[in-house]
């Protein structure tokens, strides 16, 4: 690509090259000694390139440190959204159809007094919890409605470049995804044979299990750094039964 001169950079750089010169002429009027200037030109010569180099690194680290900040920052609005739109009326609808979720619930109450490393617990807590959901044909139908009717909302998602540096997100809305075209596809659930029942819970559990997980994740984010969208999530958290969004 040819440089144009009408870019800032073409031009900042003719005019920085131009000041140096306009310094050196000075100096090599009013001081005269030529043999001092030629000398002071090749020493600043001689060290420009380690300049740029340190100045190229540790730019380059502030301006990778900054980048990758905006990314998660985006990256969570859209998590938020997510959540918002799909994430927490699927967990609830699951976790009321988990016949074991007796066992974790008060670990997936979430307080303010929480710390990271309760949240750490938490996690390896849940890795011994086999995530399960029991549903009957009403059920399928009322969930296959909720996620087609969410349909082009999860298309967009998927079509966000910067999901792509969350690896557990997009697993999480592929198999969202997948378990709305499953469900789609069928159309009516009388009659289904086992086999395909089972099927059928197997996408879900992965769905279920998947969202719990990046639920976990976000609260401890909104804690962080936003308490007051924390706290709309603790009073709408679909595993307290105390849950509500009246403050009290």
């Amino acid at each position: 690509m040819r440089l144009s001169l009408r870019t800032w950079e073409v031009r900042l750089g003719i005019v920085l090259v131009a000041f140096s010169v306009v310094i050196y002429s000075v100096k090599y009027l009013l001081l005269g000694d030529p043999e001092n200037t030629y000398q002071y030109i090749f020493n600043a010569l001689g060290f420009l390139p380690i300049n740029v180099l340190l100045v190229t690194l540790i730019l380059n680290q502030l301006l990778s440190v900054r980048a990758k900040r905006e990314r998660l920052e985006k990256l969570n609005m859209v998590i938020g959204t997510f959540f918002s739109e799909v994430g927490t009326g699927l967990l609830t609808f699951l976790s009321n159809h988990d016949p074991r979720l007796a066992e974790v619930r008060q670990d997936l109450v979430v307080t303010n007094a929480w710390t990271p490393e309760t949240f750490s617990a938490v996690r390896d807590r849940l890795r011994h919890h086999t995530c399960s959901v029991v549903i009957d044909d009403a059920d399928l139908q009322g969930l296959c409605r909720y996620l087609t009717e969410r349909r082009g909302f999860l298309l967009r998602l998927l079509e966000n470049p910067v999901l792509m540096e969350h690896e557990s997100f997009t697993d999480l809305l592929r198999a969202v995804f997948h378990l709305t075209e499953e469900l789609e596809r069928r159309g009516d659930f009388a009659g289904l044979p086992e086999s395909d029942i089972a099927h059928l819970g197997g996408d879900i559990a992965r769905v279920y299990g998947l969202l719990v997980g990046q639920w976990l994740g976000y609260m401890e984010y909104l804690q962080k750094n936003y308490p007051y969208l924390f706290s709309l999530a603790m009073r709408s958290n679909p595993f307290d039964e105390t849950a509500s969004p009246v403050v009290r």
